[in-house]
């Protein structure tokens, strides 16, 4: 049997941990917040005393990172995986980060005999606790029936879409889509407050029509009661509308949706919101629109 090396614990990366290990798949997990992987032991993650020992045991190592230069600094720093990998490794990443920081350690693997798939998630953190993420996953297709059985284990919807760096890319796409869906939300929710319609009628027609979406499925609760603890964090999405941006630019792309909902996004962490659900979104419709503080 496999065993699966996991590296980052937060609102994602512990549920999808834990699905792994209640499949039945051995697991170990580090981080420097050793608590993080201590609360998890009782699902039957294992606790690596150290990044090395944890790669060495492995045949497989997952991480899970808020960004690009986590990723870059656990994957491809002094002491960091590839530095403590053997050949024929099985490494995935499945943070979100830039398209081209995914072909970098691709490339880097390549050379070492290191197989690497970049693996984004969508779904948030109801969709990693109820393991029906979808994940769309960047590499070689042999590379890919590696990994299926553990993508298996955390999703539901699991799509070979390209070459390393494709699952990055298909990552800024779902998100380009999700922001501009959370937006149209907010306004539509403002929108029927402010003329005083039954607001769960509206969200249950709504739903059942062109309009429906895992969207307004999932995130019109927090904005009809205002209440946004984190499942995804505007902080994390600030950073995705910023790799979807450069990644346009450099393609030479317009997204003129895109750009308005990434400085909508912005100016929430600017007024200090980020660490709020992104559905807080809602709330600069509610300021300019002077329906709530």
């Amino acid at each position: 049997m496999a065993t699966v090396g996991f590296i980052g614990f937060g609102i994602m990366g512990a549920p999808m941990a834990t699905n792994l290990a209640k499949s039945g798949i051995n697991v170990i997990g580090f981080s420097r917040t050793t608590q993080k992987v201590e609360a998890l032991k009782s699902h039957g993650v294992v606790v690596a005393q150290s990044l090395a020992d944890l790669v060495r045991a492995s045949d497989v190592v997952i991480t899970m990172l808020p960004d690009s230069p986590d990723v870059e600094a656990m994957v491809l720093g002094d002491g960091g995986v590839f530095d403590n990998a053997a050949k024929g490794l099985l490494f995935i990443d499945m943070s979100t980060i830039r398209p081209d920081v995914a072909e970098r350690i691709a490339g880097r693997g390549e050379t070492l005999g290191i197989d690497c798939l970049d693996a984004p998630v969508s779904g948030g953190e109801a969709g990693a606790i109820e393991g029906v993420l979808s994940i769309m996953v960047g590499g070689t297709a042999s590379a890919f029936e590696r990994g299926r059985p553990f993508f298996e284990a955390m999703g539901r919807t699991i799509v070979h879409v390209g070459p390393a760096g494709a699952g990055q890319t298909v990552k800024a796409a779902n998100q380009l889509i999700v922001a501009a869906n959370i937006q149209g939300l907010a306004e539509a929710v403002v929108f029927l407050e402010a003329h005083g319609v039954d607001l769960p009628s509206a969200i249950e027609v709504l739903g059942g029509g062109l309009a429906g979406s895992t969207v307004l499925q999932r995130k019109s609760t927090n904005m009809l009661d205002r209440s946004f603890a984190p499942g995804f964090r505007l902080d994390l999405f600030h950073k995705d509308m910023g790799i979807i941006q450069a990644a346009a630019r450099e393609k030479g792309v317009t997204t003129l949706l895109g750009s308005l909902v990434a400085q909508i996004i912005a100016s929430l962490v600017a007024q200090g919101d980020g660490g709020l659900d992104h559905s807080a979104m809602i709330r600069i419709v509610d300021q300019l629109s002077k329906r709530r503080a």
